[in-house]
């Protein structure tokens, strides 16, 4: 089943381009444009909607006090040109929050946490294995969830190091770790994240994963290695 997309912006040439990279991506679906929030409470009134994208500076009704007027919960990702409100944006649990103008490749970033939410809530009734698609070489490339070993910070970059290759993605480690939303990885390091499973060894300052030494960080140590005892 596609994901269901509202558009919420007042700007054409910005919703004319948010709806172009929806109508690219295979599992989402377009239902519609409102150029403001109360046109939109009137969509999410009488349809089924899954993903708002919603701009902040909105006529009559401003985005987040939109967002908090919502009876039920609707995951949003923010569109816009100002950044003064991420913390704000985040406090109320939207998805992502995207600086115009949105460049596809951060597009695809953001909806492919909204892919791997659905996921997670048809687990019951779909036992496909989770995956996730990451952009390397002007191509989505899939990947995975039980096929990565770890992933490496490269600041701006992550390497990902899987069963059968090793792929580089723009995306910040914090932002991926975030998107993965799986309990079956864990962060040990500001620059490494890490699949419990294919811990071979470890030690108080490190694990051992494929041959490869990696460094537990000091802040994250006390949580990794309580969760390393519960699993012996």
């Amino acid at each position: 089943m596609k994901t269901r997309c509202l558009i919420i912006e007042d700007e054409p040439l910005a919703a004319e381009l948010i709806a172009d990279y929806i109508q690219q991506v295979p599992f989402l679906r377009l239902h519609g444009i409102c150029s403001d929030a109360i046109s939109a409470l009137e969509v999410l009134h009488h349809h089924p909607i899954d993903v708002l994208f919603l701009d902040l500076h909105l006529p009559k009704l401003r985005g987040f006090d939109f967002l908090r007027s919502l009876p039920h919960p609707v995951q949003v990702i923010v569109t816009t040109a100002y950044h003064d409100y991420a913390v704000e944006g985040f406090e109320l649990n939207i998805t992502d929050y995207l600086m115009k103008p949105v460049e596809f490749s951060r597009f695809m970033t953001a909806v492919n946490k909204l892919k791997l939410k659905s996921a997670a809530d048809i687990t019951v009734d779909n036992p496909e294995k989770k995956f996730q698609f990451f952009n390397v070489d002007k191509k989505q490339v899939k990947v995975y969830h039980d096929h990565i070993l770890y992933i490496e910070s490269l600041k701006e970059y992550v390497r990902i190091h899987t069963t059968d290759r090793t792929i580089i993605t723009k995306f910040q480690i914090g932002n991926l770790d975030a998107a993965l939303n799986d309990p079956a990885f864990i962060r040990i390091h500001r620059s490494f994240i890490v699949a419990v499973r294919k811990i071979t060894a470890y030690t108080h300052t490190s694990v051992e994963i494929g041959g490869k030494r990696i460094p537990i960080g000091r802040s994250y140590s006390e949580q990794v290695l309580k969760l390393l005892r519960e699993q012996s």
